[in-house]
């Protein structure tokens, strides 16, 4: 594909380094300097321009561009960038990601002929918002074709070893001392303090999360916010919307009157200087269900969970906005939420990797990922043969009328069968092969 990525923060370097391979990318920035650490260390053409501006694109005109991706900073600039390549190149997809939450409920999708709006600050505060109906799950994940969904927990260090066994859940994955894998059948003996993925039905899930995780005994209801920056307001208010209580905690004033406002002072905020362990008990934060640690700084995310648990909170929660921080939350028993650079990035690459037929999703911080393909009338698949893939690693399976069976020898497809192929990341390309070229 011909791909321009317009933008070259971290979300537009770490795009450009995935792509680059197999794809002709252009990346485009006014900053020279984040341009050539970029020319330094991947294979792609950097333009230094105005990606506001249509002249920019003038070396464009003679090809097709298969995609244009919107990722500066700036919400305005994303939008007026699509509205200027647009106007002088034909391009076959546009995706755009803003942080302002107003355009999520305007029409601008429609009128500027956006395939993809990426709202990642608002990925984020959903994704927080979805553990207060798993209140022992670490995640969860939803799917299109089918009603069952990806749940992990992590089992609690008093959980006395055993095999589990269940007609309606499949383990997909294990992260057992920093190391995954994903098992060959369920007969593995689940340990303490492992991290462990289920696919199936949500209530079986739940029953065996009852079991595993042994610390969090009650609903979530009291939640403690630390980050009165746009992230930490926007997971408030969800937060808020469920019907939660919510105490934020922010050092800076200025922003704790912005929070205030944009709360409509249904939020207790909290102006404390972030470098005290005290105020967890003069604020009484202590007594809180979840902690949920939201600055951009995940050094400091880690320590803020980490007191937390002293102060005896069960449930704590660090956004993570580096990679390279995952495993050691992981290994800390810290959950783990993408921040929002993390989730426009995993989302992008979902969204590519993706087609109308074929869906694409990474977990256990992109160790692992799940395809799925649906058997549409119009697909050809209807009554071919198919046989499974060899490929080590990975576990597939076909779901027909809503039960779900191991894909261990050649099937016959149907229609609305749905075949899904779990893989580990080093496997991947193998197995999306596979699934495609049935």
């Amino acid at each position: 594909m011909n791909i321009i990525i317009a933008g070259a923060g971290k979300v537009g370097f770490n795009l450009a380094k995935t792509l680059c391979i197999g794809h002709n990318v252009t990346i485009i920035d006014k900053n020279s300097e984040a341009l050539h650490r970029i020319q330094e260390s991947l294979d792609i053409m950097p333009l230094r321009g105005d990606v506001e501006d249509s002249k920019t694109y003038a070396s464009f005109t003679d090809k097709n561009i298969d995609l244009f991706i919107a990722v500066t900073n700036i919400d305005n600039v994303n939008l007026i960038s699509v509205l200027m390549a647009e106007a002088v190149l034909n391009i076959e997809r546009k995706f755009v990601r803003l942080q302002k939450h107003f355009f999520h409920d305007s029409d601008i999708k429609q009128r500027l002929n956006i395939d993809k709006l990426i709202f990642p600050i608002q990925l984020a505060s959903e994704a927080i918002s979805s553990l207060l109906e798993y209140p022992k799950a670490n995640n969860v994940k939803f799917f299109k074709y089918t009603d069952y969904k990806l749940i992990s927990v992590m089992v609690s260090s008093r959980f006395m070893p055993q095999v589990l066994s269940a007609d309606n859940f499949t383990i997909v994955g294990i992260e057992r001392k920093k190391s995954f894998f994903i098992p060959q059948n369920d007969n593995v003996e689940i340990l303490p303090n492992d991290l462990v993925y289920f696919f199936g039905h949500e209530n079986e899930i739940l029953s065996e999360c009852q079991k595993l995780e042994l610390d969090t005994t009650k609903e979530i209801q009291r939640c403690v916010v630390f980050g009165g920056e746009e992230l930490g307001v926007s997971i408030a208010k969800e937060l808020l919307n469920v019907g939660r209580s919510v105490k934020l905690v922010e050092e800076d004033l200025d922003l704790c009157e912005n929070a205030d406002e944009a709360l409509e002072g249904k939020v207790d905020i909290i102006n404390s200087k972030y470098r005290s362990h005290d105020v967890f008990e003069d604020e009484e934060l202590d007594s809180a269900d979840i902690f949920i640690a939201a600055t951009n700084n995940d050094e400091f995310n880690i320590i803020k969970c980490l007191e937390a648990k002293e102060s005896g909170i069960k449930k704590v929660v660090a956004i993570n906005n580096e990679m390279e921080y995952y495993n050691l939350m992981h290994s800390l028993g810290i959950i783990v939420v993408r921040g929002p650079k993390i989730s426009a990035y995993n989302t992008i690459m979902e969204e590519i990797s993706s087609t109308g037929v074929v869906i694409q999703k990474s977990y256990c911080g992109a160790k692992a990922v799940v395809f799925m393909r649906k058997v549409f009338r119009s697909s050809g698949l209807v009554n071919k043969k198919i046989k499974p893939t060899s490929v080590k690693k990975s576990r597939l399976f076909y779901m027909r009328d809503e039960k779900m069976y191991a894909l261990n020898e050649k099937i016959i497809l149907q229609e609305d069968d749905l075949i899904i192929a779990f893989s580990e990341m080093k496997e991947s390309m193998k197995v999306k092969q596979w699934i495609y070229e049935l």
